[in-house]
């Protein structure tokens, strides 16, 4: 009986330390000398600690090695559908084939109830069949998060829209992997350290010969750095690696205002006009030159429907392609309709009929 109770302190004490090692090791990886030094105990103590709580190394040729712990929460069925359909959105509008995203996919489908299972699975095998001789981004986007998880930077090329033409070296230690809400492209912040030296962001389909260097464990993310503030000014263009944010102002007729009411733009002030109309007011990211690129595509996909009301650089150039357009097929119509009036003319001709200048 005393003998048991002479454990006893040692068990609860053990057990305490395994519960305050798991939460370090969950916050971030640990050498087991770090673990030591933030548990007070003896490095072969901590190494024992982290083999019974099955922690792995992040790189076997590191010395010392990093460890973390493997983790899994099971997902609800609604969740599993959840995540489901938006990767399956994410997958659609990917570039190319993607086999990280199926992978994902069929293994959150068999987490679903049947019927759901057995039809989310059949649907996802067909997409196999999407084939691209574009590159696979499910392997670009594995080496940057694999870079990302181990903290190790990563060298790439990257073909900027509107520039020279050159794709360009940049190294970069990564932050954050996020999606664009108007065109659900993968986008990539982090710290350029080469050329810039300032956070950057990079589309992942610009990104070309991707590749880890140095060491794992190299950098630390900083702990001021709140990818919520850093993407909070930015509408269309994900992060800012350019000019400061520009308000953007939109007025909407009343047939396109239904869908803006419908919702999805959580960062949009909308502002009832007395036709029916709407005027849209939001952020939006610029690139060097002060100018909101990637949401003049988004503008012009609502044609006539949409007028550019500031700032002054996105009404100008909206105005100016639209002019191009219409010069550039108006008499493509015209020519189309003459022809269709001449053959008209000739089929009436062909049967006797009387043909009217």
């Amino acid at each position: 009986m005393g003998k048991t109770a002479r454990q006893e302190p040692a068990t609860h004490e053990k057990a305490r330390r395994l519960g305050e090692a798991r939460l370090w090791l969950l916050a971030r990886p640990y050498t087991a000398g770090e673990l030591a030094r933030a548990l007070g105990v003896h490095v072969r103590t901590a190494q024992r600690y982290l083999g019974d709580l099955g922690a792995v190394p992040l790189d076997e040729r590191a010395r010392p090695p990093r460890y973390r712990l493997l983790t899994s929460e099971e997902l609800s069925p609604v969740e599993a559908l959840v995540t489901h359909s938006a990767l399956r959105m994410l997958y659609h509008h990917a570039p190319g084939h993607n086999a990280i995203y199926l992978e994902a996919l069929l293994k959150l489908a068999r987490r679903m109830p049947e019927p759901a299972q057995g039809v989310a699975i059949r649907s996802t095998e067909d997409l196999k069949r999407r084939l691209s001789r574009r590159l696979d981004e499910g392997d670009a986007l594995g080496k940057v998060a694999e870079a990302w998880f181990r903290q190790q930077a990563i060298e790439f090329y990257y073909r900027k829209p509107g520039g020279s033409g050159q794709a360009r070296r940049n190294e970069v230690e990564v932050y954050f992997v996020e999606i664009s809400r108007l065109n659900l492209g993968v986008y990539v912040i982090g710290y350029e350290r080469g050329y810039h030296r300032k956070l950057r962001t990079y589309k992942l389909n610009r990104m070309s010969r991707i590749r880890p260097v140095g060491e794992a464990g190299a950098y630390s993310i900083p702990a001021d750095f709140d990818p919520r503030r850093y993407l909070s000014d930015a509408w269309g263009v994900v992060g800012g690696s350019g000019g400061e944010p520009v308000e953007v102002r939109l007025r909407f007729r009343p047939e396109a205002a239904y869908r803006l009411r419908e919702g999805g733009y959580p960062d949009m002030e909308l502002l009832d006009l007395p036709d029916g109309g709407l005027e849209a007011r939001f952020m939006a990211g610029t690139d060097n030159e002060g100018f909101p690129l990637e949401i003049l595509s988004w503008v012009q996909g609502w044609g006539p429907r949409v007028e550019v009301l500031e700032p002054e650089n996105l009404r100008r150039r909206w105005l100016e392609e639209a002019r191009q357009v219409l010069g550039e097929y108006a008499g493509d119509s015209r020519d189309r309709a003459g022809r269709g009036d001449d053959a008209r003319r000739r089929d009436l001709s062909r049967r006797g009929g009387k043909v009217r200048p």
